[in-house]
This record gives structure tokens, sequence and C-alpha cells, in this order.
């Protein structure tokens, strides 16, 4: 299984290092577009996607974490965060797989 991430350009260009491929998003319909061919890939186990995209789409979020098991979909810090609390990404991984880093 494999990890993807969907969001700001920081984060897919920061995450491309370490060789987690994305897809850059700033509108709602660039962000469903993405979640869609995340979700038609068969070989994608977690979709990351920064907290600037996913609030553009809440809903859909919403509802994929709740229907959807595979893949795991994942709010994720951005750079410039939108909400007051922030939590580490460390935080956020162990919260949803349930293992602690």
């Amino acid at each position: 299984m494999k990890i993807r991430v969907i969001g700001n350009s920081e984060a897919v260009q920061g995450f491309a290092l370490v060789g987690i491929q994305g897809e850059i998003t700033a509108t709602a319909d660039e962000a469903n577009a993405a979640i869609d061919h995340a979700l038609a890939m068969e070989n994608i186990g977690i979709v990351l996607i920064t907290e600037d995209a996913a609030v553009l789409i809440q809903a859909r979020i919403d509802q994929l974490k709740f229907q959807s098991e595979i893949p795991l979909v994942v709010v994720i810090p951005a750079p410039n965060p939108v909400s007051s609390k922030q939590e580490s990404l460390n935080e956020i991984i162990e919260r949803a797989i349930g293992i602690k880093f």
C-alpha cells in the first residue's frame, strides 16, 4: 500500500522529497478531482490531504472518513494553519492508525 498527498504546493513538494507522490490543489474542483484520482488507484492505502485543501471539500472528506476503510483519509496541518488548534503530523497519524511512533 502506498501513500498519496493532496494539497498545497509546499506539502506536495515536501512529501515528494521522500518519495510520496501527490497532486497540488487550489480549488474545490481540483481537490475533488484529486480525491477521485486517489480513490481510483488500487495501491493507495492512505491519502494525506492538507487542511487548506480539506476545508474546500469538508463534507466529502467527512463522508470518506466515515464510509471508507481503504484508503484511510487523514487531514494534515498546512504550513499556514486554518484552525487555531494544530496537532503535529505525528499525533494525527498516530490517532488515525492507532500506533504510537
